[in-house]
C-alpha cells in the first residue's frame, strides 16, 4: 500500500515536452511538477494572490465553521468579481454572446460532469498558465501540437474564456481558497491517498516501471481522484492508488457545501507521480 512506505527514489523528472518555461507560481514547472516534489511537498502558492486578497484571509482566522467560510467566501467572489451585477463589470448583455453565467461554479460543474467538456478546456488552460503544467489529454490526446485534436482543444478553451468575467482570476482565488481549507482540515499532513479507477495502464503515459504493479506516470495537468476506493471500482478493472501532496489539490469534496457537490471528487493538478496499481 502507498500509505506504508516511502515513494521510491527514482530519476525520472518532468519532461520538457510536457511544461512551460514560465508559470505564475512560486515555484518552477520542472520542480513542481517533478517526482521528488510528490515525495517532499511544499505549499504552492500564485503569484499575488494572498496580498491582493489578504482581507479575506485575515476573515478565516477567527471563523471556526467550515461552511460558515464557504459562504464568506462566496460573498466575497460575488463582491470582488461582481457576479452578482454583471453588467457593472462589463458585460453587456444585449452583446452578440451573453457568457455572464460563465463563472468558476459553471466551470467546476462542467468539470464535474465532463472532464473533456469546454469548461474542462479553460482549467486545464488555467492550470498551463499558473502551473506551467501542459495538458497531455482532453477528448484524446495534446502530445501533438500540429493535430486536429490539439488545435480543437486551444478553440474549446479561447470560446470557453471569451468575454468572460476575469475567470481565471477567479481560480486563482479559488485555488487559494482551497489550500488554505486543505491546511486547516489537514493540519500536520502533507500526503492524502486517493484512487482512480482505469481499465488499461497503457492509456497513461508510462515513464519507468517500477515493478509488475508500481508505475512512475506522467499525468495529465488537471486530474479527477476518489477518496473512496469502492468508488474508483465503478470506473475500471484497475485501480490507480497514488499518494497525493495536499499542496496540489484545487478542490476536495465539501469546499463549497451546499453549492457544489462533486461526488467525493478530488481535482489535482498533474506532473510526475508514482502509482501502484491495484488489480480488482
Amino acid at each position: 500500500m502507498v500509505e506504508n512506505r516511502q515513494i521510491s527514489i527514482s530519476k525520472p523528472t518532468l519532461p520538457r515536452y510536457a511544461r512551460l518555461p514560465v508559470n505564475r507560481c512560486s515555484l518552477p514547472a520542472i520542480i513542481l511538477g517533478s517526482l521528488t516534489f510528490q515525495m517532499h511537498p511544499v505549499a504552492l502558492h500564485l503569484d499575488g494572490v494572498l496580498a491582493l486578497h489578504s482581507e479575506l484571509f485575515n476573515d478565516f482566522v477567527v471563523i471556526d465553521n467550515n461552511k460558515e467560510r464557504a459562504e464568506n467566501f462566496r460573498d466575497y467572489m460575488c463582491s470582488s468579481f461582481l457576479l452578482d451585477d454583471l453588467e457593472a463589470a462589463g458585460l453587456e448583455k444585449n452583446g452578440r454572446r451573453w457568457r455572464g453565467k460563465a463563472d468558476y461554479l459553471r466551470m467546476l460543474r462542467g468539470w464535474l460532469f465532463d472532464a473533456n467538456s469546454t469548461e474542462a478546456a479553460v482549467l486545464k488552460s488555467w492550470v498551463e498558465s499558473r502551473f506551467g503544467l501542459l495538458a497531455r489529454n482532453h477528448n484524446g490526446s495534446l502530445s501533438d501540437f500540429s493535430s486536429n485534436n490539439y488545435l480543437k482543444y486551444l478553440s474549446e478553451r479561447s470560446q470557453g474564456l471569451y468575454n468572460t468575467n476575469a475567470l481565471e482570476a477567479q481560480f486563482d482565488l479559488l485555488f487559494s481558497y482551497c489550500q488554505y481549507e486543505v491546511q486547516r482540515q489537514f493540519s500536520g499532513q502533507t500526503h492524502i491517498v486517493l484512487y482512480r479507477g482505469t481499465n488499461r495502464i497503457d492509456d497513461y503515459e508510462i515513464l519507468k516501471q517500477l515493478d509488475k504493479h508500481r508505475f512512475i506516470l506522467l499525468l495529465n495537468n488537471l486530474n479527477s481522484f476518489t477518496s473512496q476506493r469502492e468508488r474508483a471500482d465503478e470506473f475500471g478493472d484497475y485501480i490507480l492508488e497514488v499518494k497525493i501532496p495536499l499542496s496540489k489539490i484545487l478542490y476536495l469534496p465539501g469546499l463549497l457545501p451546499g453549492i457544489l457537490k462533486g461526488e467525493n471528487e478530488f481535482l489535482v493538478i498533474g506532473g510526475v507521480y508514482e502509482v501502484a496499481l491495484n488489480v480488482l
